[in-house]
């Protein structure tokens, strides 16, 4: 099992303890970009032909939000990237 298939299944689990760099690093591997142009925490995740994932990146602790981890899934079902 890759590192890509171990972390999307587990964030189908909608875990408390996901962190930031895990998401981005499933995101990346999927083909998205990180877009840091604000001076806020909002954080775009962009991709050529991907739907756009807009994030709250979380501070001081780095863990994400399962309703975050929710909408994830969803725009990455509902594009049919993960099935």
């Amino acid at each position: 099992m890759s590192r890509r298939e171990k972390l999307l299944a587990r964030l189908r689990t909608y875990p408390k303890d996901f962190e930031w760099s895990e998401l981005e690093t499933l995101l990346k591997s999927f083909g998205y970009v990180v877009v840091k142009k604000s001076g806020g925490s909002r954080r775009k995740f962009v991709g050529e032909d991907l739907p756009l994932i807009s994030l709250h990146e979380p501070h001081p602790d780095k863990v994400v939000k399962s309703v975050y981890l929710k909408q994830v899934v969803e725009v990455l079902l509902e594009s049919g990237i993960i099935k």
